[in-house]
């Protein structure tokens, strides 16, 4: 077994040391106690959670989805296709199918119904915007053999900006948060996601405490 050098087992401690627990600099998250929602929207320092191309020295500050609110459509939909096959028998040709007939139209009636709806559930769960203590990062779910990650780090962002138009960006406080940066992913967006202006002042925080690691020579 390769052993470890005594310098090598310094820095990984220094490391360790000189890594600050987002507590320590975001009023904002200090504020809010770990979740361990896992259907939920915001949902601050997520216990359990972890990324594919998560560093071993990287912690996910912030983990969000579009607000509920914003599914609500989708849903009222399957609701009321949901009602439909009661106004079959009210159709002409219906009462002229052999029972069979009927049993198999109205199973794969909800059969689509039921792929529909969880094809639209697992797009607003697995379609997540996560913060860590290094990156920012946008999973874009196609399909559960296809997903779409753009990722910029922190040092990397150059303006952000959060936007709320409409009633129901007000009254449910959700919106969209622009986040420009210097890397290949020009501009990343989180659509619709609840408290945009916490979101905007943990993305500030983590900005401050990249320049203070820099000033005060700490790393990763």
């Amino acid at each position: 077994m390769k052993k470890k050098s005594p310098s090598s087992s310094t820095s990984d401690a220094s490391k360790t040391v000189n890594h600050r627990h987002v507590d320590d600099y975001s009023d904002v998250l200090a504020s809010e106690p770990s979740c361990d929602r896992v259907f939920t929207s915001f949902a601050p320092k997520p216990k359990h959670t972890r990324f594919e191309s998560q560093a071993t020295t990287e912690n996910v500050v912030l983990l969000l989805r579009q607000h509920p609110i914003t599914q609500v459509k989708w849903i009222l939909v399957v609701l009321f296709f949901g009602i439909v096959p009661m106004s079959f028998p009210f159709l002409p040709v219906y009462s002229f199918l052999p029972i069979s007939y009927r049993l198999g139209l109205t199973f794969l009636w909800y059969l689509a119904l039921f792929g529909y709806s969880f094809q639209l559930f697992l797009k607003w769960f697995y379609n997540v915007y996560i913060l860590t203590d290094e990156r920012v990062i946008d999973v874009d779910f196609i399909s559960l053999a296809q997903k779409n990650i753009t990722a910029a780090k922190i040092d990397n962002i150059e303006d952000i900006t959060s936007e709320s138009v409409g009633f129901s960006s007000t009254f449910f406080d959700h919106g969209t948060v622009l986040i420009q940066t210097a890397g290949a992913a020009q501009e990343i967006t989180f659509e619709a996601v609840p408290y945009p202006a916490k979101v905007t002042a943990v993305l500030n925080d983590l900005l401050l405490e990249e320049e203070r690691e820099k000033i005060e020579g700490r790393t990763h």
